[in-house]
């Protein structure tokens, strides 16, 4: 067993092929039940592990249609179509007889093409310079070390109205090497925006969540567990959904994957 907390949240045994079972880890449980990004990274998992995958992971959606209780879970991966150089998964989380968490993803044997990235890192200051960040105590958050540029989350909540926008560096508190998995869970640690917009507490919850693979496996591995800078903004609040968009740069200026997510509030 490794001695890494986020390996230890991810790991699955397998039930036969394409069925693994698993358990939520103590380390990484939110105000209710896990962290939606540990969950992200277990679906995407449980692909990784598939003896029948096809490349590596370019995009990756995530539906909470419940919450994760504490404890034993199933999940189930399948190839649903597989192409020349791309396969389509279909993806179940199962807690007792009820589904909780629904998934696709898309894997490809990608080939050398024109590439360039159109979304160059912003000018910040560089993670060494900063104080690390001390966000609410939960068990999940501890977990990585962050240090926030702009966006803070507010300690005053007075119902004032701001700007969406947050910068932050961010990285595994105990280094652990950064692959497919753990960014995934790095694209789901930024704050809710509606916190930063109105500044008042109100009950979230994901609904959905995409991520976009930018790089491949072996510049992941050079990366170790360096800092990677994320920054995330809403588009659009309406009738108790928002949407939030981010990015993840590697500390050379590399897009590692952007993401997109749709988050439930209640009044």
């Amino acid at each position: 067993m490794s001695d890494f907390d986020f390996d230890q949240a991810i790991a699955l045994q397998s039930l036969g092929t394409g069925r693994y079972s698993g358990s939520t880890h103590t380390a990484w449980l939110n105000m209710v039940g896990p962290f939606g990004g540990i969950t992200a990274a277990v679906m995407l998992q449980a692909v990784m592990l598939h003896p029948d995958r096809l490349g590596n992971p370019v995009s990756l959606t995530i539906n909470f249609c419940a919450g994760v209780a504490e404890g034993a879970f199933e999940v189930n991966a399948k190839p649903a179509r597989t192409n020349r150089s791309t396969q389509h998964w279909v993806i179940e989380l199962k807690q007792g007889d009820e589904v909780v968490i629904t998934a696709t993803a898309v894997t490809a044997a990608r080939r050398n093409t024109f590439s360039s990235n159109e979304s160059p890192i912003p000018a910040v200051a560089a993670a060494q310079s900063l104080q690390r960040a001390q966000p609410p105590k939960l068990p999940w958050t501890q977990r990585y070390d962050m240090r926030s540029i702009t966006g803070h989350l507010p300690t005053v909540w007075d119902d004032k109205e701001g700007d969406t926008l947050t910068q932050m560096w961010v990285r595994d508190v105990q280094e652990r090497s950064i692959d497919f998995a753990s960014l995934t869970a790095l694209a789901d640690t930024f704050f809710p925006r509606v916190y930063l917009r109105r500044k008042t507490f109100v009950p979230i919850g994901t609904v959905s969540m995409t991520v976009y693979f930018h790089a491949d496996a072996a510049e992941l591995t050079a990366l170790g567990g360096s800092f990677v800078l994320g920054q995330a903004k809403a588009q659009s609040f309406f009738n108790g959904f928002f949407d939030q968009s981010a990015q993840l740069w590697s500390e050379a200026g590399t897009l590692l994957a952007t993401t997109h997510q749709a988050v439930y509030y209640k009044e």
